[in-house]
């Protein structure tokens, strides 16, 4: 994303700016700004180590591969009121479709079933000008399969984690 050429590049840069960041483990280093980070780039946001950061890793990955769309934004509801309400991780628009974006790292899949029945009600009830474009990231193989099963007649793409390395 930053032409650094080389992870060893990469690696030195964050070494220098190790007075700025403090980092955990997850698989990877994962970097965020310490005090000091915020105050030198003027940060409010107090960003620190999380569980969900896996699942804030996954859902940036589709974010960068789909060229970080300008109209991006997390965690959006979308609904009809007193019939169907959910709280998709990411929606954006792309050559005029909506695409919404699902994060799968540690859901069960009935909730993944749910989630997708209260798609196709938005899309029964006229919410969608043209049928969304519903992105998928997930873990493995098997639950890409699961969830190609469960998406069956919608526009959908699905990713897996591997997909990105």
């Amino acid at each position: 994303m930053h032409d650094l050429k080389s992870t060893r590049t990469a690696n030195h840069i964050l070494k220098e700016m190790e007075p700025y960041l403090s980092h955990f483990r997850d698989g990877e280093n994962i970097y965020y700004l310490n005090k000091e980070g915020r105050e030198r780039v003027n940060a409010k946001k107090v960003l620190k180590k999380t569980v969900q950061a896996r699942h804030y890793i996954m859902r940036n990955s589709i974010y960068i591969a789909f060229g970080c769309p300008s109209t991006w934004k997390n965690e959006m509801k979308l609904e009809v009121p007193n019939k169907v309400k959910v709280i998709s991780d990411a929606l954006f628009m792309k050559n005029k479709v909506r695409h919404i974006v699902e994060v799968d790292h540690t859901q069960k899949m009935s909730k993944n079933r749910d989630k997708v029945e209260r798609y196709r009600k938005l899309i029964e009830l006229g919410v969608f000008d043209k049928q969304p474009k519903v992105i998928w990231i997930t873990t493995t193989e098997l639950r890409r399969k699961q969830l190609t099963d469960l998406c069956q007649g919608l526009d959908v793409q699905i990713f897996t984690v591997n997909d990105f390395h």
